[in-house]
């Protein structure tokens, strides 16, 4: 999959309603090995910076669990372990370099005495012209995209 047809696909799972980290990584279900129904509910929990509380960015939980799909430790040693860890660091550069933060709450201007409701929003125009989600999601579908084909 080109980076350019996994960010559309990242983005049609985001405007049917899924969350940043689910739109991400369902993207990639098929080329992991997961059926949409497994990755959608793995990554159900990561959105809007996991659980909704606000903190690492959902799109960019997707893109570390595709990470790790490609380069994770299957041991508990400390140099195989430090492979998804270097990985992981590199992606968080790329991504803040990008959009100045990981942090969701800072991403979409909340202050810290923001205290949110446990709905999620409704998708309207209005909620996509105020936030970046749209760009971090086609961002990290990118970079996932990348890591596939190496």
């Amino acid at each position: 999959m080109t980076a350019q047809q996994a960010e559309e696909k990242a983005l049609a799972y985001f405007h049917q309603g899924y969350n940043c980290a689910q739109s991400v990584f369902t993207a990639f279900a098929t080329e992991i090995g997961l059926t949409e129904e497994q990755a959608l509910r793995f990554s159900a929990g990561f959105g809007a910076g996991v659980g909704r509380m606000r903190g690492m960015c959902g799109a960019f939980s997707g893109l570390t669990m595709v990470a790790g799909h490609c380069r994770g430790n299957l041991t508990g040693v400390p140099e195989d372990k430090e492979k998804i860890f270097s990985l992981v660091r590199e992606l968080a550069a790329a991504f803040t370099t990008e959009f100045g933060t990981l942090t969701c709450r800072e991403l979409l201007h909340l202050d810290e005495s923001t205290k949110e409701g446990a709905r999620p929003n409704e998708r309207t125009q209005a909620y996509y012209a105020a936030r970046p989600c749209e760009r971090c999601v086609a961002f990290c579908a990118a970079k996932a995209a990348e890591l596939l084909k190496q």
